[in-house]
């Protein structure tokens, strides 16, 4: 795949329907994870906090019951049983010194110090780090009815440990889920866009071949806003194809029917011109009529070779060419003509240099282009043909150094027996560049016109370079 199309990639309508879709299905699997986390975060630290409160009020109860002393009782009965064994007991006097202390062993990183520091507070926990930066001692505070104060509290490791698994899960399930978004959301473009691909195949093959114009594109029968594109898609062809049946077919009867004529009135007249008894009188006239019926002839073929050029039916023998030799055919043609006006004419044209087309309709594109730099440009000025590539194109243009084309007669030179002010004057029928065009277009090229009036013009046409010239220019260019 060339770079060019991978390109074009981001910006068609499938990529970015599976960026949007992926995006957003990985965003609100996200969002999910991340509301689950702040829920499971939010019911553990409630969780722990109530356990703090209900041991306070347990120890409170135990307190006014039997004192100190049933209270150390009771922690020596729990330290039988591991799992109740997680709270930190303190009690202290209401100068804030410690009365009694039980401290397991496992909480022995935190500096209990700084408890004796802290003046107790009821409902309000006191947080103190330890080693560890992410666990946290939380010590909740009681007012006892003697005056001291009983402290309980509970570290966060068991709540870390359980978010901390949690992100790992999280982490492990993401990547599988944004894999199965890209391509949930490539197999939706491809179903959705399904419609889209037989449109789009349907016009590449009616554009490269006017003949299949009778193809439609298969109805998807999904009730919904593409079958509707397709449905109107599908009459506008079978318009398109009744309107062009209609031009050809009317164009082949006039043709027909004015070559029949034409063709009996040029009869007539050679057969004239062969009796050497006809005062010369009718023989001028008989020459003349012969004349003018080929002027008409040769009207109706170019104006048949444009229609069919334009509506894509004209056949092309397709082969590459040598733009060198080509160039070098039409100078050869015209230069005697060139000469006898006082016209300099010069070619200059790499010599690896090819493109695809028919090489008789090319050389009639540009010997017309040729034709009219000459006919137009005065004696002692200088017609050029040139060839190079511009953007993997091939660039062939005609300069000359005539009057040039007046502004407001630029935008109509390609229509059909246009003929500007300057050129009313020269023999031509103004068919000439609109064969040009059709011929250029026909080929898959453009060509385009730069003039000043005064100061001549120059006609460039592009046509696409062969594989071979690619090639040969991408060497060239890792060579240098």
């Amino acid at each position: 795949m060339s770079l060019k199309s991978l390109r074009k990639i981001p910006k068609t309508i499938g990529f970015r329907l599976t960026f949007w879709y992926s995006g957003l299905f990985v965003f609100s699997v996200f969002l999910l994870f991340l509301f689950a986390y702040f829920y499971l975060q939010t019911t553990l630290v409630r969780r722990d906090h109530e356990e703090i409160a209900t041991k306070l009020h347990e120890l409170e109860t135990l307190y006014q019951s039997g004192g100190l002393e049933l209270i150390e009782r009771n922690i020596r009965s729990s330290q039988k049983i591991p799992k109740k064994n997680k709270f930190l007991i303190r009690i202290a006097d209401w100068h804030n010194h410690t009365v009694f202390l039980y401290l397991p062993y496992q909480w022995i990183e935190f500096n209990l110090r700084k408890l004796a520091k802290i003046p107790p507070t009821p409902h309000k926990l006191i947080h103190l780090s330890g080693s560890s930066s992410d666990v946290v001692l939380e010590v909740g505070s009681l007012a006892l009815p003697t005056g001291f104060w009983l402290q309980v509290g509970q570290d966060t490791r068991e709540r870390q440990q359980i978010l901390r698994k949690f992100k790992d899960v999280a982490t492990i399930i993401i990547f599988p889920l944004l894999l199965l978004g890209i391509l949930g959301g490539n197999l939706l473009a491809y179903r959705a866009l399904r419609p889209i691909r037989h449109l789009i195949e349907s016009v590449r093959s009616i554009t490269h071949d006017t003949s299949a114009l009778e193809q439609r594109v298969a109805n998807p029968k999904t009730g919904d806003e593409l079958e509707e594109l397709i449905l109107l898609f599908n009459e506008m062809l079978q318009k398109i194809e009744t309107l062009i049946k209609g031009m050809k077919d009317s164009l082949d009867n006039v043709a027909h029917d004015l070559r029949t004529p034409i063709t009996r009135l040029r009869g007539t007249a050679e057969l004239a011109l062969q009796k050497e008894t006809l005062p010369e009188e009718c023989q001028n006239a008989l020459a003349e009529c012969l004349e003018e019926s080929l002027e008409i002839q040769k009207l109706l073929n170019i104006l048949l070779d444009i229609s069919e050029a334009e509506t894509g039916v004209l056949r092309l023998h397709l082969e590459p060419i040598s733009v060198s030799q080509l160039l070098q055919k039409v100078l050869d043609l015209y230069k005697i003509v060139a000469e006898e006006k006082g016209i300099s004419l010069e070619m200059r044209c790499p010599p690896a240099l090819y493109v695809t087309g028919d090489p008789v309709r090319l050389s009639q594109a540009l010997a017309n282009l040729v034709d009219n730099a000459i006919k137009f440009t005065p004696s002692g000025g200088k017609v050029t043909m040139e060839a190079k590539v511009e953007q993997d194109k091939a660039a062939i243009s005609v300069k000359d150094t005539g009057p040039g084309i007046q502004e407001k007669d630029l935008p109509r030179i390609w229509e059909r027996l246009y003929r500007g002010d300057e050129s009313r004057s020269q023999k031509g029928m103004g068919l000439g560049l609109s064969l040009v065009k059709a011929i250029i277009t026909r080929h898959g090229g453009d060509i385009v016109v730069n003039s000043v009036s005064g100061r001549g013009t120059v006609f460039t046409i592009f046509l696409p370079l062969t594989e071979f010239s690619k090639a040969n220019r991408s060497n060239t260019r890792r060579a240098s």
